[in-house]
């Protein structure tokens, strides 16, 4: 029996199950089920998409690859996204030798892929089973870059009344039924699947989904008397400022990381211009030449002051005159001598004999 998921819920877990155990008859029965009509469906949605080669464009929900083979055709790269990794395998299986598709698991919720990586997504008949539909449309909006372009394919509601009651009733009845002759265990999905269908809002309200999600210049156009819906939005151009936001609240931490790291260059400054005050201490007991510096001045108000007094010697010759001025000399000789100037007082002793 295969996994009936909840269409309340649409547990992510009980609806990839599902897709995995149909996965090797699935693109079969929607040919029969449709009538051919999806193969229409398909050709409408990848004139949409307006691949062309150089383009990068994102498959969401893209099962075996059915979807992604057609919009490759046209050049572009696809990646195939779906959260089955039953159909991934069968997809990888079927076009294992087409370069231009790249099969990867993603949850449309929380895509894998960076900002601005795409130039358009797509996702057909597979919005509905999403258990969050509006966020999946805004990592839509976030993976696509500014100017490109989204496409949605999914069923819907016919506007007629005449259409959508017989339709209903081949949903309900006729289509689980068939599912299961072709494929017995398949029949409980296709129950899912067209309850799901039910469920799903009309093609006003998918639009103002869109629109609240950020898209612009939303539309649609039914298809087959509005049995599907082709949804199509555009992308912002100014879209780039929005990512940007989150920028300066980055950059505000390092921003109040530099002062601090300011701070600590200028404690590290200022220990330097206290060092010069260590060094002149050190310089006083280490380097005389730092001291010596600044005792010249001492040094020669002292030998302007000797000469006043060694010329009236040489007139009278007090020499005990000299020798009071010598005498007084001792004091600032023993501060000298506190710093290493206190070699000078030697040639005050030669001076005496003189």
């Amino acid at each position: 029996m295969v996994t009936r998921p909840d269409t309340a819920t649409k547990l992510a877990t009980d609806v990839s199950t599902m897709f995995d155990e149909v996965s090797p008859r699935y693109d079969l029965i929607n040919d029969v089920l449709t009538v051919g009509n999806d193969r229409l469906w398909r050709i409408a949605t990848t004139k949409a998409i307006a691949p062309r080669k150089g383009m990068r464009v994102l498959d969401l929900a893209a099962g075996t690859g059915t979807s992604s083979a057609a919009i490759a055709k046209h050049g572009a790269h696809v990646v195939a996204a779906d959260f089955s990794e039953g159909m991934l395998a069968e997809g990888r299986k079927r076009h294992a030798g087409n370069d231009l598709i790249e099969f990867v698991f993603a949850d449309a919720t929380a895509l894998p892929f960076e900002d601005n990586s795409f130039d358009a997504a797509t996702i057909s008949y597979g919005l509905r089973n999403v258990h969050q539909p509006r966020k999946a449309l805004a990592e839509m909006l976030r993976v696509v870059k500014p100017g490109g372009r989204i496409v949605i394919a999914e069923f819907s509601t016919p506007p007629s009344q005449a259409i959508r009651v017989p339709y209903g009733l081949y949903g309900r009845h006729v289509l689980p039924r068939v599912a299961g002759l072709m494929n017995r265990e398949a029949a409980e999905a296709y129950r899912y699947l067209n309850e799901s269908i039910e469920q799903w809002p009309t093609q006003d309200e998918l639009a103002a989904w869109m629109r609240e999600a950020g898209f612009e210049r939303v539309a649609y156009r039914n298809l087959t008397l509005g049995i599907v819906a082709l949804h199509r939005g555009f992308v912002p151009r100014d879209k780039a400022v929005a990512p940007a936001e989150p920028e300066p609240q980055a950059t505000k931490p390092a921003a109040t990381k530099k002062p601090a790291a300011a701070k600590k260059s200028a404690a590290v400054k200022k220990p330097a211009a206290t060092k010069p005050a260590a060094e002149k201490k050190s310089a006083a007991t280490a380097k005389p030449a730092a001291a010596a510096a600044k005792k010249p001045t001492a040094a020669r108000t002292t030998t302007a002051k000797k000469p006043a007094a060694t010329k009236p010697a040489a007139t009278s010759k007090p020499v005990t005159a000299t020798k009071p001025a010598t005498a007084k000399k001792p004091a600032p000789s023993k501060a000298a001598s506190t710093k290493p100037a206190g070699t000078k007082p030697a040639p005050s002793k030669k001076a005496e004999p003189k």
